[in-house]
């Protein structure tokens, strides 16, 4: 391959994207109406003309079009339609207003919408560089791959290309869950590392994380584990295609994970955590009398009430933390390549800053623990390597800027990928009537795909009430863990199915006592249930009528399927008398009536949360090569790491993959740096 320098590396544009030879921020400006913007201007400030500059945003490429008369800008059209809809999309028009106002590309921004801010920034530099006659090209952090090759090819930058040299014992690729937790575990103990992260602020923090047999656990007064059990458990879960030590370890070093979280959190920040345990934890027994006997481990720790008090959610918590010891997380700092020296040991990695787009080469002493998250932002990876998944989603609720650039890298460097997949479906997704399940095209999204819910999350679409598909007909015991109906709607028309209940709804939810975050539904009251259906009855995909009829009328079933749907409200109405469901077994106490008006219906399929497909490790935390022999000095955590989940995650086990997630990047930090 030849070797790309710094601004050629830069000109290949989108569309090398497509063929896969970019590293983390590619994509080519155009000019829109100039044939000649490389010519200075002879008069005036500007040459005359409409540009366009384009940078990634949080979740597409956003473009920026500038008209300029010879002195000024004259007008301006942001486009950050492809962006989250209450933030970035909405910030269109302030941020227009912005730069037509500065009359640069220093503006304020929009307070919440950061990364799309930098964004149209940086698309605006472009423009104003174009028109007065400067080449330039602007920086868009865009995973290669395309239709037929999600992975792409490993960029080969030129030596010229990298500017500036970092030297440490320990880097640390991205500031989410694991990574911050190991930034701070590492900087407890005045070790010598670096943080990288490719966006401009900490990650979002996943509240909830399992930890067994803790200091909390033990306070609550629950019982010891029984730790085999839980291990063959996870390893049925997984149908086997797990490594045991890898969760063994999870098991056996998550508590000591929890005492020191509680020893920032709670000794520190004053903070109270929040444990799940009796009662709460656990489906009702009956369950177990004709379903399957699920393992509910005691395990569940969060301290939501306490971030929302202090206006800090955890991992703003950590950077503090770190900050107060005196280091500092290198944002806007995305991974290109790993490198490796003539032994194989991986040695650092070359890093580009999104901002201004220069090269630089991090030399980690001791090792790299890469924590950049999963894949479910990519259409390219999603339905090449988890087409199932992908086929029965319908809305997302996951990080966008997770687009698996971290397993791609690892992958090129010589990583073991699992060959399982393992999302994370929610049975939430919620859309409006004749919306099929899988992608829509959408001409702003990364990869010009998205899934057509406008709705992250309808957390009651969890609840096992009576559930059809298009032709009105029930097929499944809907009493199961989040991703079995969704997996069931796979073989159903469109791959979605309508939720019926009544006016009893939360009467019925408190009987059915679901677990996990599916427990905001029973915990959270009445305003909480009619919040989540006046949110989905405004974007049309929730429905309420005086009757079945109408009902039936509002959710779209016609002709045969509408005398279907009716005939199975009265079938599932008799088995609800019965107690018993001798149609698929679903426990008594999670039938319900559907007789008392006003009744509620809406269409469902998968909410993506994230994807558990990762780099195989070893109990250590060590990445596995394609021989599953240890590669010195690289280690994962979290959502890119794997050898733990398939098929599915385990949904009735609150907190585990967090759990995993936080326990290996301690475990990384103390194997790197000799602790242990």
């Amino acid at each position: 391959m030849n070797k790309i320098s710094r601004k050629g590396f830069l000109k290949i544009a989108a569309a090398a994207a497509m063929s896969g030879v970019t590293a983390g921020a590619l994509a080519a400006c155009n000019s829109a109406s100039s044939s000649s913007t490389a010519a200075s201007a002879a008069s005036g400030t500007y040459i005359p003309g409409t540009y366009e500059g384009t940078a990634e945003g949080i979740s597409s490429t956003v473009k920026v079009t500038m008209t300029f008369s010879d002195s000024a800008v004259t007008n301006v059209v942001v486009d950050t339609s492809g962006e989250t809809a209450s933030y970035g999309a909405a910030a269109a028009d302030q941020l227009k207003e912005q730069l037509l106002a500065a009359g640069s590309a220093e503006i304020d921004g929009v307070s919440g919408s950061t990364v799309t801010s930098d964004a149209v920034m940086k698309a605006a530099k472009s423009c104003f560089a174009q028109a007065k006659g400067e080449a330039t090209v602007s920086s868009v952090q865009l995973p290669t791959g395309d239709e037929t090759d999600w992975l792409g090819k490993e960029p080969d930058i030129d030596e010229a290309a990298i500017t500036e040299t970092v030297d440490t014992d320990i880097l640390i690729v991205g500031a989410g869950n694991g990574g911050m937790f190991a930034a701070a575990y590492a900087a407890a103990n005045g070790l010598n590392f670096r943080i990288i992260e490719q966006n401009a602020a900490v990650q979002d923090t996943r509240h909830w994380y399992g930890a067994i047999d803790s200091a909390a656990a033990k306070a609550a007064g629950a019982p010891a584990t029984d730790k085999a059990k839980l291990l063959s458990e996870i390893s049925r879960y997984a149908s086997g295609k797990c490594d045991q030590r890898v969760v063994r370890t999870w098991i056996n070093e998550s508590a000591a994970m929890h005492d020191f979280m509680r020893s920032i959190l709670e000794d520190k920040f004053g903070w109270e955590c929040e444990f799940t345990s009796g009662d709460e934890a656990e489906w009702p027994a009956e369950n177990a009398e004709h379903n399957t006997d699920y393992l509910y481990p005691v395990q569940e720790h969060n301290y939501r009430a306490s971030e929302s008090a202090s206006g800090l959610q955890r991992n703003e918590a950590l950077q503090q933390y770190i900050e107060e010891l005196g280091y500092g997380i290198d944002f806007k700092t995305s991974l290109a390549k790993i490198e490796k020296d003539s032994s194989g040991r991986i040695t650092g990695i070359i890093a580009q800053s999104t901002e201004d787009d220069h090269f630089i080469r991090y030399n980690a002493n001791q090792g790299v623990l890469l924590a950049c998250g999963g894949f479910p932002g990519n259409p390219y990876m999603m339905e090449q390597l988890d087409p199932l998944g992908t086929s029965v989603t319908t809305a997302c609720s996951y990080s966008p800027s997770d687009k698996g650039y971290g397993i791609r890298a690892a992958v090129w460097a010589g990583a073991n990928l699992d060959k399982e997949a393992a999302p994370m479906l929610f049975d939430r997704g919620i859309v409006a009537p004749g919306v099929d399940g899988g992608y829509v095209d959408s001409e702003n999204a990364f990869g010009g795909k998205a899934f057509p819910g406008k709705i992250k999350q309808y957390n009651p679409g969890t609840q096992p009430f009576l559930k059809v598909n298009r032709n009105g007909e029930r097929f499944a015991n809907e009493s199961c863990p989040y991703n079995d109906i969704v997996y069931a709607a796979a073989h159903q028309p469109g791959r979605v199915y309508a939720q019926i209940c009544d006016a009893n709804i939360l009467e019925d939810v408190k009987r059915f006592h679901t677990i996990g975050c599916s427990a905001q539904t029973r915990n959270a009251g009445e305003n909480y249930i009619k919040k989540q259906m006046e949110n989905a009855e405004t974007e049309g995909c929730f429905f309420k009528a005086d009757t079945i009829e109408e009902l039936a009328d509002k959710l779209g079933f016609t002709g045969d399927a509408k005398e279907t749907f009716l005939a199975t409200v009265e079938r599932y109405n008799a088995l609800y008398d019965a107690q018993e469901d001798t149609d698929f077994g679903k426990p008594a106490y999670r039938l319900s009536a559907i007789r008392k008006a006003p009744f509620y219906g809406c269409w469902l399929g998968a909410s993506l949360l994230t994807t558990e497909q990762g780099i195989a490790i070893n109990e250590k935390g060590q990445a596995l090569d394609n021989d599953n022999k240890p590669m010195p000095g690289l280690y994962i955590t979290g959502d890119m790491s794997g050898s733990f989940f398939a098929n599915n995650y385990p949904c009735l086990m609150a907190g585990v993959a967090m759990g995993r997630t936080l326990t290996f990047a301690m475990k990384a930090v103390k194997q790197m740096a000799g602790l242990e």
